[in-house]
């Protein structure tokens, strides 16, 4: 059987770092089946029936996202073009008589639900719409009312292993009859996200755990459109909340994935912390998504929300730094003016980086003008007297600082910070024993004098 998962996003605004974690689920389950020797296949579906708020352009930019963090697909559909196929869907079920009409308006329902509830009763629809004759439907109709449509639910139990959560159990009677079709003849989610699947011949979906109610509705949705749903694998996963433990706001705009992209955060660190998140294995950087994909296992999720941290993503982005060769990165180097970085540079500079774009600061402290730091004129005098002659290499810097320590019996951040902050204009960076031959003898006499003046 081939493997086949699907990400179905709504082009109704930016793809959000849940998102992205839905997407990286499914693309590394994929991936792993793939590795194993397997048939696999990642699919992205645009769920884009809501015609007055779906965009093209959130469309072009999930694409965009989902292709900047690696995560590519081999098939692709767009909802609003298949909508014969709904319309198919509906007629079977309404031949079948599973899908009834119903003319309650939104207030008359709200007024149904708020009676349940203040009666301690579940707001579970009364089915008051299947006991109607056909002249009390002309009536309805004659007043102008246009009818939604409801799935009727089976009175069984609905049970399923979902690979995340163990056998998970709803009972029909205890659900409400969903609606499929608007009033305005919309298609809701239910029906769509059912009739694709089948469609498609989705094999495995893996999504998060706000759906499992609707999987429940679903699976009976799947028995009555024909597809047995034995043939279906459901896994659910918690979703993200926020570091104080509450729900992780799709408003934040600073957690869409073109936000983090702007930001400096590199594609490996947001999937090496999401394809670790809530699971018992370590979080830790890498640089490529197969390494990830070989150790995925979704019984490693536990079944506790975990917390996402924007101060865990930016570490991890520091640390992708560290692990990334010289060759990997060095076009993306010369497209920031940082083409004089050369392997051994980029050694000692990249452990400094939280973003690479740092990296022009260190090209300028290396190669350009500054403007030095300092006001300790005397000690930076003694070490213009002291400093060692050419040729330099990576112990000239101890050499004239156990000069220096001789001379002046400073020590520590007394004797090595003035030197740093004039020759660098930081009092952080690179270690100096590097920076010192790299910047070079007379750079750092002229810097050295600018400030001992």
């Amino acid at each position: 059987m081939t493997i086949r998962v699907r990400f179905a996003p709504s082009p109704t605004g930016l793809l959000h770092i849940g998102n992205a974690r839905a997407a990286l689920i499914n693309w590394l389950f994929a991936r792993k089946h793939q590795l194993l020797g397997q048939e696999a296949e990642f699919m992205l579906r645009l769920d884009d029936t809501d015609i007055g708020r779906s965009e093209d352009h959130f469309a072009d930019a999930i694409e965009l996202d989902l292709a900047w963090l690696g995560l590519t697909h081999t098939i692709y559909a767009k909802q609003s073009s298949r909508f014969d196929c709904y319309l198919q869907g509906m007629q079977q079920l309404i031949a079948d008589g599973r899908l009834y009409p119903c003319y309650e308006t939104p207030e008359e329902l709200d007024f149904k639900r708020k009676r349940q509830l203040g009666r301690g009763e579940p707001p579970i629809y009364d089915r008051t719409a299947l006991r109607l004759t056909d002249a009390e439907k002309q009536a309805f109709e004659a007043e102008g009312r246009k009818p939604h449509w409801r799935f009727l639910l089976k009175a069984e139990d609905i049970i399923w292993d979902d690979l995340v959560r163990g056998r998970t159990e709803f009972h029909g009677q205890a659900l409400s009859d969903p609606v499929l079709v608007r009033g305005d003849g919309a298609y809701l989610y239910t029906i769509t996200s059912v009739i694709d699947d089948i469609d498609f011949n989705i094999s495995h979906i893996l999504r998060g755990e706000d759906h499992v109610t609707n999987t429940a509705v679903q699976i009976q949705l799947f028995e009555a459109l024909g597809r047995p749903a034995s043939t279906i694998q459901f896994g659910h996963t918690t979703l993200l909340m926020d570091v104080s433990g509450g729900p992780l706001s799709k408003r934040l705009g600073s957690l869409s994935l073109q936000s983090l992209r702007d930001g400096g955060i590199e594609p490996m660190a947001i999937n090496s912390l999401l394809a670790r998140l809530g699971t018992s294995q370590p979080i830790e950087p890498h640089l490529h998504l197969d390494e990830l994909a070989k150790s995925f296992d979704l019984a490693t999720f536990s079944r506790t929300p975990p917390r996402f941290d924007m101060h865990d993503l930016e570490t991890l982005n520091h640390k992708i730094y560290q692990i990334t060769p010289y060759e990997a990165i060095k076009d993306r180097l010369a497209q920031l003016g940082c083409a004089a970085v050369d392997a051994d540079i980029w050694a000692h500079l990249r452990g400094n980086l939280r973003h690479l774009d740092e990296i022009r600061d260190w090209v300028v402290v290396c190669f350009g003008e500054i403007q030095p730091a300092g006001t300790d004129k005397d000690y930076l005098h003694q070490a213009l007297e002291l400093l060692p002659p050419t040729p330099w290499d990576e112990t000239t810097w101890s050499t004239w600082t156990t000069a220096l320590k001789t001379a002046t019996g400073r020590k520590g951040k007394e004797l090595f910070m003035p030197l740093r902050q004039a020759i660098t204009g930081f009092d952080h960076g690179p270690e100096m024993k590097f920076l010192l031959p790299v910047i070079g003898h007379d750079t750092v006499r002229k810097r050295l004098s600018q400030v001992a003046a």
